[in-house]
């Protein structure tokens, strides 16, 4: 793990569970009321009663002792714990969605905030078992965070109890507490090493479970069918060997907890029977049951108090992977307190903004390298007029996408500014949006829902735009041919449709937004022919589109009033069709159908 990446988790772990206490006192106070505290003192309570009602059946008690009053007091206290168990059920499940709701919500609003080419710092699946599995334990743990305080007041009242029957019996009681205590604090450093390994590898699966259902085909293609299902073994049986660890390990701290306490409620139990025997006649049968019930909840709070150590570590494990998540932000991102919305009317989605009309955008010097490598862009200028159908055509990886992405914001640029209408745009992620402008990438994705609602996203009552929008996509016919038309469910649980018809979903999606500037990247290399001559036609029937273009077909490069050709992340020549095919060798090879890799760029000297 980098170094940049353990400097995200800056707060101790009990500074995170405050966070979330203080977003929801009431619920909080609530959990804390009918949890810890009637949790671990209300079995006490049982105890007394019985000392009582045992002593006046043995004739230890006072004579005027009511015997049927102490049956109903311990009816009443068991209804009572069973009645406050359900309330602590209600706010224990209340306070976990809060709190898990708040950490997803915080989580998604970061991601989205960020270059949508670099939202993740980790694959989607892997994104996944975090939101899902780590964002749950932390809120779990959140009810046990005042547990060792009420812990400790309940063994002083315990403690004190017994001592005053024999101080030699809470001698007893100590040292096992002791003993756990040291060996679970001792072994919370190979906990937290077990659950980190049992995560990353349960995240290794959702990974590639993720990659592989999105290139089904390309598996089939390729005829890997057998390597894929063996590797998916093998991360499977490392997922199988970590959680097997983790668990044995946590479980035999568990074991280890409880028999050790057993083992001290044995010897407890021996003492007393020898102070019974002894004929003092200080030790009734009363005392007994006391101290025998005491001793066996008194044990299983030093249990529990060792599970609280392991789910310290344990959540401490969670709060890492979330945070890697996030880089670069402060830990109280987090768990910064938000609306989740989780009563009430929903909030209404706001509308776009009025666009600026767009009369022309300019690139100047805008540059982009990945990290870790020299492939990107370099010093990029263009201009683009209203109305103009500019197209960017290259080589399989000149930075024709990489292009489009930093002009848009989708990656953030290196260097370089971007001019609306003379205008500095500060903020292009934010400012490239409809109806300022769209992106239809080379793979668009469709969520799982209705074909409509995938062109809608949000929007409501434009039936004629929508209708608009399915005719300028050539959608028309693929419409009544789909079982529901429009409400056809599609995606990954839905009908599955071709590469093709997926572009041109993208494409409605595009038109229903109205924007002063269309972006395509590569959207007509799944159509044919026909569909894509049809598509232009119908683009440029609508006045005023301003279009940003990449592409290598040639009816897209026969319309484009402008060409700019990419070599190596650089333009390499750009003009008028007729001009480049006179003057450029790098597009004729293109209009030939030469698009292999081009020539990676040489490194600058340096003495």
């Amino acid at each position: 793990m980098s170094e940049a990446q353990d400097r995200t988790h800056e707060w101790p772990t009990w500074r995170y569970m405050v966070e979330l206490a203080r977003y929801k006192p009431w619920l909080y106070a609530l959990e804390v009321l009918f949890n810890p505290v009637l949790f671990y003192f209300v079995p006490l309570l049982p105890a007394l009663v019985v000392r009582q009602l045992l002593n006046g059946l043995t004739g230890s008690a006072p004579a005027d002792l009511n015997i049927w009053g102490l049956v109903a007091l311990f009816s009443g206290v068991w209804l009572m714990r069973h009645a406050f168990n359900v309330v602590a059920i209600v706010t224990d499940v209340g306070l976990n969605h809060v709190g898990t709701a708040l950490l997803r919500r915080n989580l998604l609003n970061f991601v989205l905030q960020q270059p949508g080419a670099r939202a993740l710092p980790h694959s989607p699946g892997e994104a996944i078992s975090r939101f899902r599995d780590d964002a749950e334990s932390i809120p779990n743990f959140l009810a046990w965070t005042m547990d060792p305080v009420v812990q400790v007041l309940v063994m002083i009242v315990g403690l004190a109890t017994l001592a005053s029957i024999n101080s030699l019996i809470t001698l007893a009681v100590v040292v096992p507490v002791l003993v756990t205590l040291v060996i679970v604090n001792n072994a919370t450093k190979r906990i937290r090493r077990y659950r980190e390994a049992a995560r990353e590898a349960a995240g290794g699966v959702t990974d590639f479970l993720g990659e592989t259902f999105g290139a089904v085909m390309a598996v089939q293609i390729a005829g890997t069918q057998d390597h894929v299902i063996r590797h998916f073994e093998q991360r499977n049986e490392k997922r199988r060997k970590t959680a097997l660890a983790d668990l044995v390990f946590s479980q035999a701290l568990q074991t280890f907890t409880y028999n050790s306490a057993s083992l001290g409620t044995g010897i407890l139990l021996l003492v007393a029977a020898r102070s019974m025997q002894g004929g003092a006649g200080t030790f009734t049968v009363g005392d007994f049951s006391l101290f025998v019930s005491y001793l066996g909840w008194l044990t299983i709070v030093t249990s529990m108090f060792g599970n609280f150590l392991i789910l310290y570590r344990q959540t401490g494990v969670s709060i890492k992977r979330l945070m890697e998540l996030m880089p670069g932000a402060p830990p109280n991102h987090l768990t910064e307190h938000n609306p989740i919305h989780f009563s009430g009317n929903l909030p209404t989605l706001p509308r776009p903004g009025t666009p600026q009309p767009l009369e022309q955008l300019s690139v100047r010097g805008l540059s982009y390298t990945y990290p870790g490598s020299s492939h990107g862009i370099q010093g990029v200028d263009l201009v683009l007029e209203k109305g103009d159908f500019t197209v960017i055509t290259g080589r399989i990886g000149s930075g024709k996408t990489t292009l489009l992405r930093a002009l848009l914001g989708l990656l953030p640029p290196d260097s370089g500014e971007i001019f609306w209408n003379g205008r500095k745009v500060e903020d292009p992620a934010s400012f490239f949006t409809p109806p300022q402008s769209a992106y239809t990438p080379q793979v668009p994705r469709l969520f799982s829902e209705t074909l409509k609602d995938n062109i809608l996203m949000g929007l409501e009552g434009q039936d004629a735009d929508f209708d608009t929008a399915i005719h300028a996509a050539v959608f028309e016919r693929d419409l009544t041919e789909l079982d529901h038309g429009a409400e056809t469910i599609v995606g990954v649980r839905g009908t599955r449709l071709s590469g093709g018809q997926v572009q041109r979903t993208a494409a409605a999606r595009m038109f229903m937004r109205r924007p002063e500037l269309l972006v395509f990247d590569d959207l007509s290399s799944a159509l044919d022919v026909d569909t894509e001559r049809l598509l232009w036609e119908r683009v440029f029937a609508q006045p005023g589109h301003t279009c940003l273009v990449v592409s290598h077909r040639r009816a897209a490069l026969r319309r484009a009033n402008h060409i700019i050709v990419l070599d190596g992340g650089r333009i390499a020549a750009q003009g008028t069709l007729d001009a480049l095919l006179q003057t450029s060798p790098e597009f004729q090879r293109l209009w030939e159908g030469d698009l292999g890799t081009p020539q990676p760029a040489p490194e600058p000297h340096t003495a």
